[in-house]
């Protein structure tokens, strides 16, 4: 089949590669404009941008799915359309211009987590299972029918990046194999079931950690908010990234909530329930540190200091 491929972070680029390597065309990839990237803010092709060069697949650049790119894709007379993380909303008359119309690859077990953030999402609601579903795009949010899905138990000690990395190599496969199944005429599609649940595009307040809550709900936030956008809180009015954490030992004592102290290499902090130790941190301004390292540096390290609640 004549496929156009849709998708733009490194979670897509799988995708594209494992489509390339099948027995379909990849006809044209379609990803967002060159934008500005790293403190330096210097404009950089997008990761599927750079992957479909190395490919030699011709790329349309738009972060707009407008008259114009849809008479360009179009005009390309593709079988399927394939989206993976792309940023943007395909309309009619764009969705039906494909002769199967769309498929896109969703990192969730729909319909839970519908929306922009759904690994994320799952992870902050301590989620113990997530995985990835291929659906038929319709012009409701992530409401189609599933083509084939996969479940991925989510290991303690994964960050959102972590999950997100590995669903986007065995989602990869699973899209292979709709694709496929597709051009056999032998998909099989499934409505979806079940209270759907959403997951719209984290802003900053969610990196926010909240001390009052409890252990779970702190390190789950933590973990799920990292690397994007980040775990982050405040003490004495300076912001500090949290870029690891873990549950304190069992033997460390009882602390009010935000209320750290420094116990052998770790730095205690207290939560709504038993405390947290945080094991890598950024201060402002500088790059990451060990926790410990960083709290006896500080240049006030009086008993009141709190982190903010």
């Amino acid at each position: 089949m004549r496929l156009v491929f849709a998708g733009t972070p490194d979670a897509a680029v799988p995708s594209l590669r494992v489509l390339a390597a099948s027995d379909h065309d990849v006809v044209a990839v379609i990803t967002r404009r060159d934008a500005p990237v790293g403190r330096k803010r210097v404009i950089t092709p997008s990761p599927v941008a750079l992957a479909a060069e190395a490919l030699a697949i011709p790329a349309i650049k738009t972060n707009r799915l407008d008259a114009a790119a849809t008479e360009q894709i179009a005009g390309l007379a593709p079988d399927l359309g394939v989206i993976v993380a792309y940023g943007g909303l395909v309309r009619e008359p764009l969705l039906s211009a494909p002769a199967y119309g769309w498929v896109n690859l969703h990192f969730s077990l729909l319909p839970r987590w519908r929306g922009a953030a759904p690994v994320q999402h799952a992870l902050i609601a301590g989620d113990a299972v997530t995985g990835a579903a291929v659906f038929q795009l319709v012009p409701a949010l992530d409401a189609g029918d599933v083509l084939g899905q996969l479940e991925y138990r989510i290991p303690e000690s994964e960050t959102a990046g972590d999950v997100l990395a590995a669903l986007s190599a065995e989602g990869a496969v699973l899209l292979r194999d709709v694709v496929d199944a597709i051009g056999a005429g032998a998909a099989h599609a499934v409505p979806q079931s079940g209270e759907p649940t959403l997951a719209p595009k984290l802003g900053d307040d969610d990196g926010r950690i909240r001390w009052g809550e409890m252990r779970e709900a702190v390190l789950a936030r933590i973990r799920g908010v990292t690397p994007e956008p980040g775990a982050h809180t405040t003490i004495d009015g300076a912001r500090v990234k949290v870029l690891a954490a873990r549950a304190a030992a069992a033997d460390a004592p009882r602390l009010d909530p935000g209320v750290p102290i420094l116990l052998e290499r770790d730095v205690v902090v207290g939560t709504g329930s038993e405390p947290v130790a945080l094991e890598r941190v950024q201060p402002a301004g500088k790059g990451p540190m060990d926790a410990a390292d960083w709290w006896r540096g500080r240049r006030s390290t009086a008993a009141t200091a709190r982190f903010d609640t």
